[in-house]
């Protein structure tokens, strides 16, 4: 089953809330985004990079990380008030038109 992006925000809005000490501030936020990020490109680097695994090292995975990011994208849009499909809607728009000719599309000659 599916989940809407409302779905998630409101799950993770749950979720934050019973904790005392809430969101983290944005300046937070940001640095937590940067760190998940750092993560999900040595789990990249490991899979598809030159640098492998040390053995002792954790198991980890590019879909756990993405999820960390999803996680902490949530966190931040909700504790500012932003309705990520409405962003999502508004970026897509975006491409849409600015980069409406930029790539070479599939089925053309």
């Amino acid at each position: 089953m599916e989940k809407s992006m409302a779905e998630m925000q409101r799950e993770v809005d749950r979720y934050i809330s019973q904790f005392k000490e809430g969101y983290f501030s944005p300046l937070s936020m940001m640095a937590r985004m940067s760190e998940e990020v750092g993560e999900l490109a040595r789990e990249v680097n490991h899979q598809f990079g030159e640098k492998p695994k040390k053995p002792e090292e954790a198991e980890n995975s590019i879909e756990m990380e993405l999820g960390d990011i999803l996680f902490i994208a949530i966190c931040f849009a909700n504790s500012l008030g932003i309705d990520l499909a409405e962003a999502h809607d508004k970026v897509m728009h975006k491409f849409n038109t600015r980069d409406a000719n930029r790539w070479t599309k599939v089925n053309t000659d």
